[in-house]
């Protein structure tokens, strides 16, 4: 099957002018990105004040951030197939609900195990929050430059959310780390009291059944690779260690095998001929599993190494989401001119840079901040600014509107997936050599660059093809 031979979507209109209801759509729908980012930054500055607290060490403390992307990406696939086949406002309403109950109950317990719980569980209901909201998205507005548009714009929500949650989580921190598990519930239940409104109702649903069996069989191989990646590079492969690397490889195995054989499967494998997506999907994997894991290492390094206090840290790391509110709002209009490969690996590139920078400067023992981190945050912000927004239409377009959904989540999937696998290995590698000053983070960083440089060659095999037909996936 080549590229020529998909089947694009049925154009739907719009409007030539955004109206105030077609505005109020994209807003409440990129509210969903804004709470995920706002999350990720803020659990990521109050780490090491909760493992002051809860007495929990660094491997413990990755599975607070895990808990929350195994959740979310192992669930996400299900969460893109139920907003195709419920509705998309009634999967983003009743996710939201539980998005912020499980928020609450995270800032309430003092148990590290039921720390983990709350944030699988809050990872879960983003993972149908995410996807309903992309498929809105990308069934509201039409393939081309209005979608590109409004992708930029959904894309500056994450950037926002991140920046600030950077900023509240400094604040927040210093007075108690609870604080930035209770800002998201009143952000959460503002956002549902807006979708109320603002969401058209679900008309047209497809029906059919769902793909439980495959999204358990996901999320419980997940689960054990990344277990196993955490825990053999200290433990090495004990007899544990290896039967959860064998039952990570049965169960995804099985996975594989179910989906090939159900008539409504979790993940149609066909789309995996589409060259595109299979890049699309590298290029998600690669710049949040890269990031996520850089947070975590650098978060770890300026406070628990340097000193630096939860403030400090958040404006620090503040310039890289700030960048990308400014420059996402013309994505769309780049990728209009230039397309969304040479973007993508536009973006890739400013990551190995930025992460290269900061291993070559970031381990002065007297870092001064504007010389050796402050380049290094404004490439990644760069690298967001191209990147996000490139991949999220190259892996949904062409793509009919009943299975928008199932793109959405794919490629959300395959960034979570990137995020905890990286992160458990990275946080492996660290925890292996006791770190206490940067040479022992290197090892973390070393992953970190050698991940964003596969997702620059795996974009760069586009240019390099040429317009020959694409092969045939494994």
């Amino acid at each position: 099957m080549t590229l020529t031979e998909t089947k694009p979507p049925h154009p739907r209109p719009t409007p030539a002018r955004w109206g105030p209801k077609l505005w109020a759509v994209l807003i409440v729908s990129g509210l969903a990105l804004f709470l995920d980012a706002l999350d990720v930054s803020m659990v990521g500055v109050a780490l090491p004040s909760i493992g002051a607290e809860l007495d929990l060490g660094t491997a413990s403390l990755q599975w607070i951030v895990n808990g929350y992307i195994l959740g979310y990406g192992g669930l996400l696939l299900l969460g893109g197939r139920a907003a195709d086949l419920f509705g998309r406002r009634r999967v983003f309403l009743t996710a939201l609900v539980v998005f912020g109950l499980a928020s609450l109950l995270g800032g309430l317990v003092d148990d590290g195990g039921l720390l983990v719980a709350s944030r699988i569980v809050k990872g879960v209901a983003a993972a149908f929050t995410a996807p309903a909201a992309l498929s809105i998205i990308t069934t509201t507005f039409r393939q081309g430059r209005d979608r590109n548009k409004a992708l930029s714009i959904f894309t500056v929500f994450g950037a926002t959310g991140y920046a600030s949650g950077l900023i509240m989580s400094g604040l927040l921190t210093g007075i108690g780390w609870r604080l930035t598990f209770f800002a998201p519930v009143a952000v959460t239940a503002a956002v549902l009291a807006a979708a109320l409104v603002v969401v058209p109702r679900d008309r047209d649903t497809e029906r059919g059944t769902v793909d439980f069996g495959g999204a358990v069989l996901l999320t419980g191989g997940m689960l054990a690779a990344v277990y196993t990646i955490v825990t053999a590079p200290e433990t090495g492969f004990t007899p544990a260690v290896t039967a959860t690397l064998a039952a990570a490889v049965v169960l995804l195995g099985a996975f594989l095998i179910l989906e090939n054989r159900l008539r409504n499967p979790l993940v149609r494998l066909g789309i995996f001929r589409i060259g595109s997506i299979v890049r699309a999907n590298l290029a998600a994997m690669a710049i949040f599993g890269s990031y996520i894991s850089f947070q975590t290492i650098v978060s770890l390094y300026l406070q628990n190494t340097l000193g630096w206090g939860p403030l400090q840290m958040a404006l620090a790391l503040a310039p890289t989401g700030v960048l990308v509110a400014f420059i996402s709002p013309f994505a769309g209009r780049f990728i209009d001119r230039f397309g969304t490969t040479p973007m993508i690996i536009a973006s890739m590139s400013s990551f190995v840079l930025g992460y290269l920078w900061f291993i070559a400067r970031g381990g002065s023992p007297d870092p001064a901040y504007f010389a050796d981190y402050l380049p290094s945050f404004l490439l990644l912000g760069l690298g967001f600014a191209t990147g996000f927004s490139s991949v999220m239409v190259q892996a949904t377009e062409g793509i009919a509107d009943d299975e928008q959904g199932l793109a959405s989540g794919l490629v959300q999937t395959s960034g979570q997936i990137g995020g905890a696998v990286v992160l458990a290995a990275a946080t492996g590698l660290i925890g292996a050599t006791g770190a206490t000053g940067i040479a022992e983070y290197r090892p973390g960083l070393y992953l970190v660059i050698g991940v964003a440089a596969v997702g620059l060659l795996a974009s760069a095999t586009a240019l390099l093809a040429g317009r020959r037909p694409l092969a045939r996936a494994a």
